[in-house]
């Protein structure tokens, strides 16, 4: 299966690579699209290593003529994965902004499943705003792995943490039928 992984700012970002690792061994085709914040956690040259594919972080870097990036990735998924996915992600995507290489294929995607994994703090995440936000991307089909409760990078204790990798991977799986 030719999976999206989308990968925001977050420092969660490093998890990141035991996924797209896990879900490559598993025989999957990832494919990782970066934000600019995501590839400050994490560089795309790890996540290029452990797929074997290239990974997008630029909507106007050199491309191939014959495709539309962002329209050939899209339809080329079988599944869209954004772990972490951080409060402006999770916003763009409910109202549809398309402004970067993860906006702009998140957006062009359809009639694949897509899984969210947010990553922030809890204030963020508790926030009416982003709850808000998360219900709209709901109402379309869109799916959420709930964050867990810990001790967040900030110091913060709370709900906002990044799902264990053993939890998204079964998600993905229940998502792929497998």
């Amino acid at each position: 299966m030719n999976i999206l992984l989308g990968i925001t700012g977050s420092i969660a970002a490093y998890k990141a690579a035991d996924i797209a690792n896990r879900l490559t061994k598993d025989g999957h085709s990832v494919y990782t699209i970066m934000t600019r914040a995501g590839a400050e956690f994490i560089t795309p040259l790890t996540l290029q290593t452990l797929t074997k594919n290239k990974v997008y972080t630029d909507m106007f870097e050199p491309y191939i003529p014959s495709e539309v990036e962002h329209i050939s990735l899209a339809k080329r998924a079988d599944l869209f994965l954004v772990a972490p996915a951080s409060a402006d992600f999770i916003a763009k995507a409910a109202v549809g902004i398309a402004d970067d290489m993860l906006t702009t294929v998140f957006l062009a995607a359809s009639g694949i499943p897509k899984l969210i994994a947010p990553a922030m703090n809890t204030a963020m995440y508790e926030n009416p705003i982003t709850q808000r936000n998360i219900r709209t991307l709901g109402e379309f089909g869109v799916e959420f792995i709930e964050p867990r409760e810990a001790r967040l990078a900030c110091g913060d204790l709370g709900k906002g943490a990044l799902a264990e990798v053993d939890v998204i991977l079964a998600a993905v799986k229940k998502a792929l039928g497998e």
